[in-house]
This record gives C-alpha cells, structure tokens and sequence, in this order.
C-alpha cells in the first residue's frame, strides 16, 4: 500500500493533536494500523505489547526497496519524558505469530537516542532516509517481511509499532521526498556507545561530555539526495 501526501499529512494532524496520549507513528513506510488505544483490554495502552503494540499482520502490504528505504516516525509520548533510545528492527517471512515474522531481532540501524527540548511530548517528526538490510541479509522481490520499531523511555518501558512489507524494486516503489520524509528542527539525537571498564572515572565523564548531540535536521536531512 502507498501513503499519498494526504493521507501522511492527516496521519501527522491527528498526531499533533492527541500528543498527550499517542506514542509513536510509522508515517512511512506506513504502519499495521491505529493502535494508539487505550480500553478495557488494553488499560495502559496497546503499544505496549510485544511484539507489534497489539496489531496482527496486515494483508494490505507496503512496497519497501529491497536495497533498503525510508523510515519515517512521529514519535510523540506523554509528558515527563524528554529523551528516548529507538531501535528498527527487521523480521523475514510469515511463518510466525499470526502469520507475521517468527523472529524480529534483526537490527536495521545502531540503537540511537532522541531528545526533545522540554519534558512535553515531543514537537514533529523524523526521518531516515536510507536504513539498511540487516548484516548479511539477503531478500529478492515479492519476499515478505515487516519492520519494527521500538521507542524505550528513561525508565525503560517499551512502545512497539510495526508496517508489514513486501520487497519490490526501487523504481516501483513510491517517490521519497521532502514531503514524506523530513526532520523537525526541535528534534535532535545522541550517539549510543560503550566505555570500557579499564578506564577511569574522569575519562569516562569526559567521553560523555564530547558525546555527539546534533540536530537530526543537520545529520540526516537529504542523505537522499
């Protein structure tokens, strides 16, 4: 399935206004489906739940290249939080849970953290414009798999939220552009890295000091020019 600019653009404008309770959005590729849901069956919500926030596989596929695409989020989250790490992740086939992957620990990219100004939920969106295959993966055209993303909070609690896709050549896969794929300047990310042990205490807090923290608009912004 394609995400026309209309449909993308409402799928933000409902993001913005119910920022106080949504969690993250897969404006493209697409996403399973609305599970920014809170009921009798899911009290604290349904992202919460491994490993797709509570969503079966959909038979309504999104073409995604088999050389690796786009990525783009709405983030969002309750107030209280101003950083969260992120992973993207890839699970092949459908032979699994509800038809879905059997296994989703393939990581597409290094985990990263974002970081808003304030403890508000966070202001705009987010875009990858080229993440990966998995290391050593390898796919041909009409292969199914899905991606999944998953935000983490400070205190460790986990959102899923997952777009089922099918491989497909690049030219026939839908443009990539400025209005499908941007980054807010208010958004801004740091690396995640080890130190060893062996080092000192003063080391260590001086590494973190130099730790890079740069606006996700300068880094990533047109990588797909």
């Amino acid at each position: 399935m394609h995400f026309p600019t209309t449909i993308l653009a409402g799928i933000a404008t409902i993001a913005s206004f119910a920022l106080v309770d949504a969690h993250t959005v897969i404006t493209y590729p697409g996403w399973r489906g609305d599970n920014l849901v809170t009921n009798d069956t899911f009290p604290y919500g349904m992202q919460w739940m491994y490993p797709c926030g509570g969503m079966r596989t959909t038979q309504n596929r999104t073409n995604w290249p088999i050389t690796g695409g786009a990525i783009a989020l709405q983030p969002g989250w309750f107030q209280g939080h101003a950083t969260a790490f992120f992973y993207i992740n890839l699970g092949f086939g459908t032979d699994g849970p509800d038809h879905g992957p059997p296994n989703m620990s393939f990581p597409m990219v290094p985990v990263f953290q974002i970081v808003g100004p304030t403890k508000n939920p966070y202001p705009g969106t987010f875009c990858l414009p080229q993440v990966p295959l998995p290391a050593n993966a390898t796919v041909k055209v009409g292969d199914n798999a899905t991606i999944q993303v998953v935000e983490t909070a400070i205190h460790g609690a986990s959102l899923f939220s997952c777009v089922d896709i099918t491989f497909t050549e690049p030219k026939d896969v839908a443009d990539v552009n400025e209005t499908n794929c941007f980054n807010s300047s208010d958004i801004s990310f740091n690396n995640v890295f080890s130190i060893g042990a062996s080092g000192s205490t003063s080391s260590a807090a001086k590494s973190l000091a130099q730790a890079s923290f740069l606006p996700l608009a300068g880094l990533l912004m047109f990588a797909l020019l």
